[in-house]
């Protein structure tokens, strides 16, 4: 798995750098202390993980993370702790409150590596593959092909399937992500997933996918923004209702 590092202190990517040689599925390819020679070598590298530092002075990790389409797997890696929410609702990996020590490392190092096993497990981007999820006392096979999005619920999530039916089942959105390849999903929103095939249209606050509008909330822009490629994706300007019927606030 390729990683790169970013912060600011040589001493902290000394840590990360020291770290990362003893974790064998992790091959640390470059570190920088400037976050936009970073971002010029995640333009012309794969990269699947960055150990980010939040605090630097010409651009926050944060704001480095948001501005980068179709963004590799993020560890966090800072001296403070105020971020944390902000930092699990850009869908980072981890959270590394420095100093972090070598068992701490390790942990976040295996969260990524099962994520990554994941993601890019064999055949899943084939239209035939499928999950199975619990639905009161049943196991449900479900192809990936056949889901729109999905929605959160508290502790449950809401599957929509293209036949217009709905599945719920008592897991988590981000427990859900980890079960899609990130090749046919995308987060949109805090409490939505989407499926990246099924998008008609969307402007920068929600999107349509048939008749339903799912909205994107203000941290996954950027996310959602890494779809274009396709001429069906066109803008739409106008205001439409949830995908329960009822207008929501988010």
């Amino acid at each position: 798995m390729i990683a790169i590092a970013i912060d600011d202190e040589p001493i902290a990517l000394d840590v990360v750098r020291s770290h990362a040689a003893m974790v064998p599925f992790i091959e640390l390819r470059e570190t920088f202390t400037n976050a936009f020679e970073a971002l010029n070598y995640l333009q012309k590298n794969k990269t699947d993980l960055i150990f980010l530092d939040i605090k630097m002075p010409d651009i926050s990790g944060i704001d480095f993370l948001n501005s980068i389409n179709n963004a590799p797997m993020v560890v966090f890696t800072t001296a403070y702790s105020e971020h944390a929410v902000q930092s699990f609702e850009l869908d980072a990996v981890d959270y590394l409150l420095k100093p972090f020590s070598l068992p701490r490392f390790l942990k976040a190092c295996n969260k990524v590596h099962e994520l990554y096993a994941l993601r890019n497990k064999p055949g899943a981007n084939d239209p035939a593959a499928s999950i199975f999820i619990k639905d009161g006392y049943e196991q449900i096979k479900v192809k990936l092909d056949d889901i729109l999005f999905i929605e959160a619920a508290g502790n449950y999530a809401k599957i929509f399937l293209q036949d217009n039916s709905s599945l719920s089942t008592r897991i988590t959105i981000t427990d859900m992500q980890l079960m899609l390849p990130a090749g046919k999903f995308i987060r949109s929103h805090r409490a939505f997933i989407v499926a990246r095939d099924k998008v008609s249209k969307f402007d920068k606050t929600q999107i349509s996918i048939n008749e339903h509008i799912i909205p994107i909330g203000a941290t996954y822009v950027n996310n959602v923004q890494g779809i274009v490629s396709s001429p069906l994706l066109v803008k739409e300007n106008s205001q439409h209702s949830s995908p329960t019927g009822k207008n929501k606030t988010f």
